[in-house]
C-alpha cells in the first residue's frame, strides 16, 4: 500500500543516520537535508549527540510520533525497530535500506516476514528492504548519487535494483533527463514495481502527472496486474519503457517439440510487452535515450503505415551519413530534399553547403545558418515530420550562441527538434548550459537512432476481448474433458481440436493398416505425404515421404516407416504446396500462453525469426507479430513471387490462441508446417501436448 505518509511524510526519522556521509546512515540525512526537505527531520543513534545539526535521539521510545522511518541498521535489528515505531509512535511508512534479508538466506527472509506481518498489522507502507530508497521532490530519501534534475514533468523511473538504478540515473544525468520520482523498490513484497504502476494509474492527473515512466524489472511478480495498469496509463496518454533483465536463463531451456525449444521467459515477456504497448529496451543508455525521446516537448508520431520523415541538419558529414544509414535500418525515412525550397535554402547558405538531406552547413557554418536551415524545415519542407541537428566543436570557437539558437527553436517548433551534441567535453559548458534550460541531449547519432527504432516498432495497446467469432468452445471443451493421459495427443484429436477452433487442415488419415492407407491416398487422389506416427521429430528419424505418386511407393514407404523406432502407425495426406509457416505455443507460469509465429519448417530452429504475443490476441496483435518478422518482405511476395493471404494467417493466429484461452490444459503444441498462397493457409502438421 502506498499512503500519504510515504509520499508526503510531515515528519521523517533516520534509524541510524550518522555523520559519517561516506555510509548510507549519513548519506541519507545529507541527501533530505541538501534536498530541502521542509517537514521534521530526526534522528536516531546511540552513539551520537548531534547528527549535521540535529539534535539526536538515543533510542526510538524517545521519539515522538513520526510519519516516516527510514531504518539503516543492520537487518537483525530491523523488526524490532519496526514493531516500536509503528505500535507506539504511529510510524505509518517505512523505507529500510537495510540488506540481508530475503534476497539472501532463509533468516533473513523470516526478519522480513516479520517485517511484512507488522505493516499488515497496522495499516503501513513498506519500501524495501534492500533497496536505495526513495526519491521525490517531497523528500530525497535515498542515499546514494546522483540526484538528477527534479521536476513535475519529469519522467517516474521505478527500478527492481538499486545499485541499478544509480547507474541508469548517471546515465540520465549526462543527456539532461529530468525526474518526478525515483522508486528502488528493493525486494519488493508489499511494494513492488506493479503497486507502485498500480497506484500512479489509480491517481492519474493528466493536468499534472509525468506522461513517461521508465522501468528496470528483474522480476514479473504480477504479469496481470503489470499488463492492465501499464495499458490503462497508456491509453490514458503516458508512454512506458522498461528493460526486463534476466530473461536469458529460461531462454537456454530445451523442449521436446520446436515451440518448447523457442518459446521462453523472455517470449513471454516480448509477449507482455507488446500487448501493453511498453517499449521494450535492453541497456541503461537505450532506456534513458527513450526516456528523452519521449520527453521531448513536441511528440513524435506513430504510424506504421507511413513512416516518419526526418531532417538532418549537421556541419558534420560523417555523423549524418551515420544517422541517415541507421534511421534508414530502422524503417525511418530521410527523404531527398529537392526543387525551389531546396535551391533556395541552398543559395542563402555558405558555399559548398549541401541540402540533399542531411543539410551540410559546413564546419563553417555556424548560429545563423543553423537557424536558417532548421526554419526551412520546419516551414518549407512540409514531407518534413521531425528534424535532426548534430553541431558540435572541435575547440576552436565557443558555441554559446549556437545553443542559443537550438534552445529557441526547440522551443518555438511545431515540429520535434533531436539535439545531437556530442562534444560533451571540449563544448562542455556550452553543453551544460543547454541543458540547465530544460533540454535533453542525444550525444550519440546511431544510439539515437536505435531508441527510435524501439519507439517506432512498438505498437498501441491491445484489445483485451477474447474473439470467439468461428471457434467452437463448448467443442473444444468436450474434446480436452475426454482426453485421459497427459502425454501429446493422438493426430486425431489434433484435428479434432484445430477443427474446432476453425483453423483450416489438410485431408488426412491415419493408420497402422497399409491396405486402409493406400486406399484413402486413392480416394483423395495422389500425389500425397506420408508421414510417421509416433517419433516427435519425423523429419530426424527419416519418417516423412514427400510426392508419392503412386500405390506402389506408398506402400513401400508405409513398410519403411512402420519399422521405425516407436512407429505407431502412418499419416497420409493430400500433398499441397506453399510457402511453409509456423505457429506455436507453450504456457509460461503466471503469464499464460505465449503464441509464436514464423516461416515454418526447418527455418524455425535454423533461423528463429519468430515474434511472440500472449494469449487471447486481438486481430490488430496478430498482424503485429506477422509484420515485425524479418521474414515478412517474403510472406509479402517477392521476385515475381505472389506473397501470402496475410488476412487469414492472423485469423488462424487469433483462432489458436481463442483455443488456448479456453484449453489451458494444452501445455504446449505447434503446428509447422502450415502451407500459404495468395488465397489459403492450410495447417499441414500439428502436436498438442497435454497436462491435466
Amino acid at each position: 500500500m502506498i499512503n500519504k505518509e510515504l509520499l508526503q511524510p510531515e515528519s521523517i526519522v533516520v534509524i541510524g543516520g550518522s555523520n559519517n556521509v561516506h555510509k548510507p546512515g549519513g548519506a541519507v540525512v545529507r541527501n533530505l537535508l541538501s534536498g530541502g526537505y521542509e517537514g521534521t527531520l530526526r534522528v536516531v543513534n546511540p552513539k551520537e549527540d548531534e547528527v549535521q545539526g540535529i539534535k539526536v535521539f538515543h533510542d526510538v521510545r524517545e521519539l515522538p510520533p513520526t510519519d516516516l522511518a527510514i531504518l539503516v541498521v543492520a537487518a537483525r535489528f530491523c523488526p524490532d525497530y519496526v514493531k516500536v515505531l509503528a505500535a507506539e509512535k504511529q510510524v505509518r511508512a517505512f523505507i529500510i535500506i537495510s540488506a540481508g534479508f530475503s534476497e539472501e538466506t532463509a533468516e533473513g527472509a523470516r526478519l522480513e516476514q516479520q517485517i511484512l506481518d507488522t505493516c499488515k498489522e497496522y495499516g503501513c507502507a513498506l519500501i524495501g528492504p534492500n533497496c536505495i530508497g526513495l526519491l521525490t521532490r517531497w523528500h530525497h530519501s535515498v542515499f546514494t548519487k546522483p540526484i538528477p534534475r527534479l521536476t513535475p514533468k519529469g519522467v517516474d523511473f521505478i527500478s527492481g535494483s538499486g545499485a541499478t538504478a544509480v547507474f541508469i540515473l548517471e546515465s540520465a544525468v549526462t543527456k539532461g533527463l529530468a525526474f518526478n520520482s525515483v522508486w528502488s523498490v528493493g525486494n519488493g513484497h508489499q511494494i513492488g514495481i506493479e503497486s507502485v504502476l498500480e497506484y500512479m494509474d489509480e491517481h492519474f492527473d493528466p493536468e499534472n502527472d509525468p506522461l513517461v515512466k521508465l522501468l528496470y524489472i528483474e522480476n514479473i511478480a504480477d504479469p496481470d496486474k503489470m499488463l492492465y495498469h501499464a495499458t490503462s496509463l497508456i491509453r490514458k496518454g503516458c508512454r512506458i519503457a522498461a528493460i526486463k533483465a534476466g530473461s536469458s536463463e529460461s531462454g537456454s531451456r530445451a523442449a521436446s517439440s520446436h515451440t518448447g525449444a523457442i518459446a521462453s521467459s523472455d517470449s513471454a515477456v516480448e509477449a507482455l510487452f507488446r500487448k501493453a504497448g511498453i517499449v521494450r529496451c535492453f541497456s541503461r543508455e537505450e532506456l534513458t535515450t527513450v526516456g528523452c525521446i519521449l520527453s521531448l516537448p513536441q511528440p513524435l508520431r506513430r504510424s506504421r503505415e507511413n513512416p516518419i520523415n526526418f531532417a538532418i541538419v549537421t556541419h558534420a558529414g560523417g555523423p549524418g551519413v551515420m544517422l541517415t544509414d541507421a534511421l534508414s535500418k530502422g524503417g525511418m525515412n530521410v527523404p531527398p530534399l529537392t526543387g525551389p525550397a531546396a535551391d533556395e535554402l541552398k543559395s542563402k547558405l555558405l558555399p559548398g553547403s549541401s541540402v540533399g538531406n542531411p543539410i551540410d552547413i559546413l564546419a563553417t557554418g555556424g548560429a545563423e545558418q543553423l537557424s536558417l536551415a532548421i526554419d526551412y524545415c520546419e516551414q518549407r519542407f512540409p514531407e518534413i515530420d521531425a528534424i535532426m541537428v548534430i553541431f558540435g566543436t572541435p575547440g576552436l570557437v565557443k558555441i554559446f550562441e549556437v545553443y542559443d539558437v537550438l534552445d529557441k527553436k526547440i522551443r518555438e517548433s511545431s515540429k520535434p527538434i533531436f539535439p545531437i551534441l556530442p562534444s560533451v567535453s571540449t563544448a562542455g559548458p556550452e553543453v551544460q548550459e543547454f541543458l540547465k534550460r530544460g533540454h535533453v541531449n542525444f550525444s550519440d547519432e546511431v544510439t539515437l537512432a536505435t531508441a527510435l527504432t524501439q519507439v517506432m516498432k512498438t505498437p498501441e495497446p491491445a484489445d483485451q476481448n477474447v474473439v470467439v467469432n468461428g471457434v467452437d468452445v463448448p467443442r473444444i471443451r468436450r474434446i480436452i474433458d475426454g482426453i485421459g493421459e497427459n502425454g501429446y495427443i493422438s493426430p486425431s484429436l489434433v484435428h479434432d481440436l484445430l477443427s474446432a477452433a476453425g483453423i483450416p487442415t489438410v485431408p488426412e488419415f491415419v493408420s497402422d493398416q497399409k491396405e486402409e492407407v493406400i486406399k484413402f491416398a486413392g480416394e483423395c487422389g495422389f500425389p500425397v505425404v506420408a508421414k510417421v506416427v509416433g517419433p516427435v521429430h519425423k523429419s530426424d528419424v527419416g519418417g516423412v515421404a514427400l510426392n508419392i505418386r503412386s500405390k506402389e511407393v506408398l506402400a513401400a514407404e508405409f513398410e519403411r516407416m512402420m519399422q521405425i523406432a516407436d512407429a505407431k502407425a502412418v499419416m497420409v495426406q493430400k500433398m499441397i504446396k506453399g510457402t511453409e509457416l509456423f505457429i506455436g505455443a507453450k504456457y509460461e507460469e503466471r503469464f499464460g500462453h505465449v503464441v509464436l509465429c514464423g516461416l515454418g519448417g526447418i527455418f524455425v530452429e535454423v533461423l528463429r525469426d519468430v515474434s511472440s504475443g500472449l494469449a487471447p490476441l486481438s486481430y490488430e496483435e496478430a498482424y503485429s507479430m506477422i509484420r515485425s518478422l524479418r521474414a515478412y518482405k517474403i510472406l509479402k511476395g517477392t521476385r515475381g513471387q505472389k506473397g501470402i493471404n496475410e488476412r487469414k494467417y492472423a485469423e488462424i493466429i487469433v483462432r489458436l490462441s481463442t483455443l488456448l484461452r479456453f484449453a489451458t490444459e494444452i501445455k504446449e503444441m505447434d503446428i509447422n508446417p502450415l502451407l500459404a498462397d495468395a488465397d489459403d493457409v492450410t495447417a499441414v502438421d500439428a502436436r498438442i501436448l497435454v497436462e491435466k
